[in-house]
């Protein structure tokens, strides 16, 4: 199940959703308050006031919010993407914030070569929120990924929780969505109401602003989300258990439990 021959699992951009395109409307649109959201989801599952000294590698950056966040913090920042687009989002956005920056290198580069990963090093923090299960090769990736973790360092991490039924519910939303262009408008309008309406309607009532966890978008999530192909999932006691035999300890997890989404963990090299 957790095969390691990742160099051959590459796919093909015209099998995959446009990732990039939808993080290029997102990063437009960053203000400061979801930078400071995106830092504190950061220092809340990282268990860190800041990040001065660190190396930090974001892997698949997106919009690369969450490289501004950490280059904020302190530390430097690695940051690549298999979507150029992606690329150009993430550079875009260093330039508005951090112009000229040499602590800041964002480039192409695939969580899938081996051998890319192999120059890169090895880093104090690496990050990978919500991409190793679009690769179309899950295992593989988290194998790359573990990769670059230095001594003592630490992988934060989201994966797709495996809710049986319900993910393959939406593995045949998510094929219609990017193999039937004509079914997006009404894949969107059918998930929109529960995906959107319910819980902008649950934070009005609560008392808290109308927005996404860690600083994104609700409606660039929900088209993330409908959209997201390759799609793969897994449970935690998976997870946790292929950590553990990469030598990685837990040092934190949120889990989702019955709702659709990521659980988050943050595991930690020994020595």
């Amino acid at each position: 199940m957790f095969s390691s021959a990742a160099g051959k699992h590459h796919v093909s951009t015209v099998d995959r959703f446009e990732f990039g395109r939808n993080w290029q409307q997102f990063a437009a649109k960053v203000t400061p308050e979801r930078i400071a959201d995106a830092e504190e989801s950061l220092r809340s599952m990282l268990q860190m006031r800041g990040l001065e000294g660190q190396r930090f590698l974001d892997v698949g950056c997106g919009s690369g919010l969450f490289s501004l966040a950490a280059r904020r913090l302190g530390a430097e920042v690695h940051s690549f993407d298999f979507d150029r687009l992606s690329v150009a989002a993430a550079i875009e956005l260093r330039g508005r914030f951090f112009p000229e920056d040499r602590k800041w290198n964002i480039e192409y580069g695939s969580v899938l070569d081996r051998s890319y990963l192999e120059i890169l090093g090895h880093f104090d923090v690496v990050y990978a929120w919500g991409v190793l299960h679009h690769t179309g090769a899950l295992w593989d990736a988290l194998v790359n990924t573990v990769s670059c973790v230095g001594e003592r360092g630490s992988l934060f991490i989201a994966i797709y929780n495996d809710q049986g039924w319900t993910s393959r519910y939406w593995t045949g939303v998510k094929r219609l969505y990017n193999y039937q262009c004509w079914t997006r408008p009404i894949l969107v309008g059918l998930h929109a109401p529960y995906l959107i309406a319910v819980p902008t309607v649950v934070r009005s009532l609560t008392g808290r602003p109308a927005k996404a966890d860690r600083g994104m978008s609700l409606w660039h999530d929900l088209v993330d989300w409908l959209g997201g192909w390759p799609f793969e999932v897994a449970r935690p006691d998976e997870i946790a258990g292929f950590m553990s035999r990469c030598g990685l300890v837990m040092t934190g997890q949120r889990l989702c439990g019955r709702r659709q989404g990521c659980n988050q963990f943050v595991f930690q090299r020994m020595p």
